[in-house]
This record gives structure tokens, C-alpha cells and sequence, in this order.
């Protein structure tokens, strides 16, 4: 994992771009749902990268694909890996970026795989997100297109050590010792990326059903001093997964009443950074970076 710098990179680079970055050829974005594409393709263009677009059919944003001309992007249907090899070729990309998620009921119902996909998966002993992104991600690098590391362009966004939110720390230590301490290893058994913790007791478990309807759950519980840990897990490949913070998971933890959360520093992006620290100091909510050991 890159360790969290103390100060963001000049602008226009990334410390999270590999050494031989050929800045000269596009960058294309893999653009799945939400703000993450669109904030990465901001990135990009304010950097002067050359950007193109691989979207999908009914998951990236319109106003995202109508941004590029016709010549600069790609559509394509959730599962054609033959199809994204060959707008990857025709885009001229160099490196490309995986951003934003492809909604999870994808995987049960509107999967269009092509012959190319099926392939893939036939190789895979295993069918998890670790092994079907990273034999994608071979794919990809075959046909000489470098994958990039998600936070690419993005050294801004991400959470920074200590109290984002400004003011003395109000969890206690060991309550975020151990929500680090279980949160990270419900990461590292492939379950989910967080969890919610009052005092030594987990009280809630990320799974399937996502970020929010864990905080709904949890809030349903009305624990003391709930506290929210948002994590990657150890040897986290960060070219097609990254832990997300944004205005929809602040607006969940509102709703649960949980007035703390604590995001892994260098890791966890937080989309539209000042805005939601900002909302969350209206709100109360106190949010922190910490450093994984």
C-alpha cells in the first residue's frame, strides 16, 4: 500500500501513478454508477490528461457519456470483456482507470458476458471480486493498456489523518483500536469494508446489501457512541477497489443517529471532500482518518 503523504502532490500528478507513466496517451476511465467516475474524469482534465470513456448500458451517467464526443468514448453491455478490449484499442488508451461500481443485483440479473468473458471465468477456480478484476485486469495489460490505481489524480480526495472534521477527537481510543482491529479483518476474510462498533462490542457487519443498509441496521439498535470504520484490507489491490465515502453514507449515518466515523487514511476516498466535511460539521458528525498498521 502507497503511504498517506503529508501533502498533496503538485498539480497535474498523482503519487499513486507508476514511475513509467506515459502521461503523452489517454487514460481511459471505466466508468461504473455514481459520482466517482465523474470526479475521476474531472481529475483527469484539470491535470491536462488526454481522457477517453468505457461506459455501460444503463449504470454510467448520462451526463458523463455526453461529455465526450463520439470519437472518445465507448458503450458497452455489463459483462463484454471481448467488446471493452476493443474500444481500449480503437480509444488509443495507454492506462485506463476502474471507477464507480456496477450495482450488485448486475451480477444476477442484466449480465450480458461475451464469448471473452466466458472464457475468463472458466480459468477461475474461485469467482470473487479478487479474482474475476484481477484476471480482467491481465486482460487489459495484454493488449499493452497499463491498469492504474483507482486514486489515481484523486490525492485530494482522500482521507487524511486525525480530525477531518476539526476539533478535539471524541472516540475513545480503544473503542477505534478495536473497530480498526475487527474492521480490518472482516476486510480481510472478503466480507465487507466496514462496520459499526460501541465500546469492545461489533454491533453491525458490512455485507452484500452495502454500506447504507448496514448503517440503517445498526441505527436500529440505538447503541452507545456508535462509532462507523470504513477499511481496506491487507494487500488491497487498489486498481479496482476503492473504499468510498460520500454525501449518501453521511446522510446515512444521520439517519442511524451515529455521530462518529473513522476512514483509513490514503485509502478511503471521500467524494466531494470539503463539501461532505463540511455538511458533517453542521451535523454533528465527527469524522477521522487513521493509519492501518
Amino acid at each position: 500500500m502507497n503511504p498517506p503523504a503529508a501533502n498533496p502532490p503538485p498539480s497535474g500528478t498523482s503519487r499513486f501513478l507508476p514511475d513509467n507513466f506515459d502521461a503523452s496517451r489517454p487514460v481511459a476511465v471505466i466508468a461504473g454508477c455514481g459520482l466517482y467516475p465523474q470526479i475521476t474524469v474531472r481529475a483527469l482534465r484539470a491535470a491536462g490528461q488526454p481522457v477517453r470513456l468505457i461506459a455501460f448500458e444503463e449504470e454510467t451517467a448520462p451526463e458523463l457519456i455526453d461529455s465526450f464526443s463520439p470519437e472518445e468514448r465507448a458503450t458497452i453491455l455489463v459483462g463484454q470483456v471481448g467488446h471493452m478490449l476493443k474500444a481500449l484499442r480503437r480509444l488509443g488508451a495507454g492506462s485506463a482507470i476502474m471507477a464507480g461500481q456496477i450495482r450488485p443485483r448486475r451480477l444476477f440479473h442484466g449480465l450480458h458476458p461475451d464469448l471473452k468473458a466466458l472464457a475468463l471465468l472458466a480459468t477461475l477456480k474461485e469467482r470473487n471480486a479478487a479474482t474475476i478484476f484481477g484476471a480482467l485486469a491481465r486482460e487489459i495489460e495484454a493488449i499493452g493498456v497499463r491498469l492504474l490505481d483507482a486514486r489515481a489524480f484523486l490525492d485530494h480526495e482522500l482521507a487524511t489523518p486525525g480530525v477531518m472534521t476539526g476539533g478535539r477527537q471524541r472516540v475513545a481510543a480503544d473503542t477505534l483500536a478495536f473497530g480498526i482491529r475487527v474492521a480490518r479483518e472482516v476486510a480481510r476474510l472478503d466480507i465487507g469494508q466496514g462496520i459499526v462498533v460501541s465500546g469492545g462490542t461489533v454491533i453491525a457487519v458490512e455485507a452484500f446489501e452495502g454500506t447504507d443498509v448496514m448503517l440503517q441496521r445498526a441505527g436500529s439498535l440505538e447503541a452507545s457512541d456508535p462509532l462507523f470504520v470504513k477499511t481496506s484490507k491487507p494487500g488491497h489491490d487498489f486498481r479496482f477497489d476503492v473504499p468510498v465515502f460520500g454525501r449518501t453514507t453521511l446522510a446515512a449515518l444521520r439517519d442511524a443517529n451515529i455521530k462518529a466515523a473513522a476512514l483509513e487514511a490514503g485509502s478511503t476516498l471521500i467524494l466531494e471532500k470539503d463539501a461532505v466535511l463540511a455538511e458533517a460539521r453542521e451535523a454533528g458528525i465527527q469524522i477521522l482518518g487513521y493509519q492501518a498498521a
